[in-house]
């Protein structure tokens, strides 16, 4: 996975590679979703708040969830999320939010609520 540039022109952290042990990160964007026209090549996405999945921690516990929603989460591709899926993204993200890798996934979570309160947002989870 490659970071967009307006990531890195953000000043947000992005993909770091290949976990240790070989298993793909995922890394999850907060995107405000902006248009100019009504033509889709005009959709702008600026980032606006991230979490590095630096470890794996998110790709492992995803994937390993048995969680519906959880478990379309894709360390070799991406997932984009609305505001009306958050309600069961958080419900079911909550679950997990214990033992190791715990505090990122709170930092996930976080994103999660403010994608669901913020209008005109999307939480993008990038995989490879």
């Amino acid at each position: 996975m490659f970071v967009s540039a307006g990531i890195r022109a953000a000043g947000l952290r992005g993909f770091h590679g290949v976990a240790e042990e070989g298993v793909m990160c995922v890394d999850v964007v907060l995107m405000q979703v902006a248009w100019q026209g009504t033509s889709p090549r005009r959709r702008r996405l600026p980032p606006l708040a991230s979490v590095a999945d630096e470890d794996s921690v998110i790709a492992r516990t995803f994937s390993r969830s048995g969680k519906p929603m959880l478990s379309r989460v894709d360390p070799y591709g991406d997932l984009v999320l609305s505001p009306a899926e958050m309600g069961q993204f958080i419900a079911e993200a909550e679950s997990l939010a214990v033992g190791a890798g715990a505090g990122l996934i709170r930092q996930v979570l976080d994103l999660a609520r403010r994608c669901r309160d913020m209008p005109g947002t999307e939480l993008h989870l990038q995989g490879d």
